[in-house]
This record gives structure tokens, sequence and C-alpha cells, in this order.
């Protein structure tokens, strides 16, 4: 490249390059920084070294939000396996395909306030859950499910609201994967004698890993960041049970203006979403041995 070019090509991403060092990398520097001080807006931060990290390893709420997070990953295999059933059935002419695919893909697009409003709604004592419950007779009437309200349901019920919101966005790009598939190996498979099944295991399967291992990937980590659902429907409750590692450290920072322990409960989140990570591109790699 000319020296011109090269002048131009950093003219150019300039904007970018600004924009991503004020929003995303001194951030990053500040908060890794705020992690290792005593800091609540009003006075200078002031070092303390390790003591934020000692605290947290203390306080049996953040083990309990750290251990929360990782019970959320119980979201990805069933989110995966579901957006890869619903892509299957998407990807057919069957009449009202398209109307199928908006609706399933209605709630990601849902702000999380609507969808937070809806499901505590339906979740709640006289709500249309525990009404379907009694009307089928599997629940007494005198006996509502606490479905946000018992400490041993309320982080599955905030789970499932994960579950249903995401879904849809999987299923896209698992159509995308299956649309990607050449038709000619389907269509040889078929006439060589392959049942359906036998077209799915050894050739949809197979060709769809890359976008399997992506989605994985995606799904992890969100699930190990899980704030919003926490956030509109319980604010960690009851009894802590819904606590989020993400939550506690939103926790920590605005509503107790400890920004030192709640930029240190996010480093060390951060250090879990780069050892999933780093997990996920191993098998990557694996596969393409």
């Amino acid at each position: 490249m000319t020296p011109t070019s090269t002048r131009n090509a950093w003219l150019f991403l300039s904007p970018a390059l600004l924009l991503m060092g004020a929003f995303t990398f001194w951030p990053l520097l500040f908060g890794g920084y705020v992690a290792f001080t005593r800091y609540d807006l009003v006075s200078p931060p002031q070092w303390v070294g390790l003591d934020n990290f000692r605290y947290l390893l203390d306080d049996p709420v953040f083990i309990q939000a750290l251990g929360n997070s990782l019970r959320y990953l119980l979201v990805v295999p069933a989110i995966q396996l579901a957006g890869i059933a619903l892509a299957v059935l998407a990807n057919r002419a069957l009449p009202g395909i398209k109307w199928f695919r908006a609706a399933v893909y209605l709630p990601v697009i849902t702000t999380v306030s609507v969808v937070g409003i809806m499901w505590n709604w339906m979740y709640a004592d006289y709500g249309v859950l525990n009404g379907a419950l009694h009307w089928l007779g599997w629940v007494a009437r005198e006996h509502d499910v606490g479905f946000l309200s018992d400490e041993n349901l309320a982080l599955y019920s905030v789970m499932f609201v994960t579950f249903w919101r995401g879904i849809g966005y999987y299923m896209v790009l698992y159509l995308a994967g299956l649309q990607s598939i050449p038709a000619e190996m389907q269509e040889a498979a078929r006439l060589d004698g392959a049942s359906a099944w036998q077209r799915f295991w050894r050739i949809t399967l197979p060709m769809l890993k890359p976008t399997i291992l992506f989605c994985s990937l995606i799904s992890t980590l969100d699930a190990i960041k899980a704030f919003e659902e926490v956030l509109v429907m319980t604010r960690g409750a009851p009894m802590n049970s819904t606590y989020t590692a993400l939550y506690y450290a939103f926790h920590q920072g605005f509503n107790q203006l400890d920004f030192g322990r709640g930029s240190a409960a996010g480093l060390v989140l951060t250090l879990v979403c780069l050892l999933l990570a780093w997990l996920n591109f191993k098998l990557i790699r694996a596969d393409h041995r």
C-alpha cells in the first residue's frame, strides 16, 4: 500500500476507532482499574488491591449469584435443541409458515419491560398459569404455585422466560444454516433410500455443526450474563434465589454505590466468560481436525 492509501484508510477508520475507544476500550480499562479501588463516584478512587476480591469470596450472596449464573447454563442445550427443531419445521413449505416464523420471532423484538410485565401477570397467584393448573385439576385452588415467590422455582421461572425470548433468534440462525445446505445432497440421499431421520442425522446435523457451535457460544455467554429478566421480574428475590452475577455487580455499583466491588464482580464474570469462550473454541478446533 502507498502512504496515501494507508493515510486514507486510517482516516476512514478513525471515527469508528474513536467511538470504540470512548465507549468500549476506555470503560474496560477504567473498570478494570476501579475493581482494585474503593470508589463511590463522590470521592476519588482509593487503591485497595485485592480487598474487593477477598470480599467477594467471603460474601455468600456473590457465591450464590455466581452459582445461579452457572445454573443458568441449563438454558443453553434446551434452547439449541428447540431452535433446531423449530428451524427444521420452519424450513418446510407448509401453509402459513411465514406467520409461524413471525410468531416465533416476535418475542425477540419485544422489549424486556413488556415481557416482564406479561410474564409477571402470567406467573401471578391468580394468573393464567395457575388458572390453567386449577382448571386441569393438577393443583388445588387453595394452593397456588408460587412461580416467582417460591425460592425453589423462581430462578427456573425466570430461565424459562429467557428461553422463550431467545428461541426465535436461534431458530433464524439455524434456519439460515439449513438453507445453506445444498439440496442436491438431500435429494441424492433420498434416491439412495435414506429415511428422513437418516438424512437428518447423517447430512443435516453434520452440516449444521459450525452453526451449532456458534449458537452454543453466543447462548452460553448470554446465559452467564443473564440480567434483564432478573431486573424487571424479581430483582433477585425471593431470598436472593434469582440473583445472578451480573445483577450482583449492578446492585453493588448502582444501588450500593460501591463501584469497586461491582467492578470486581464484573471482572470475575468476564474471566468466566473468557473461560467458557475458550472452551467453545477448543471444541471448534477439535471439530476441524
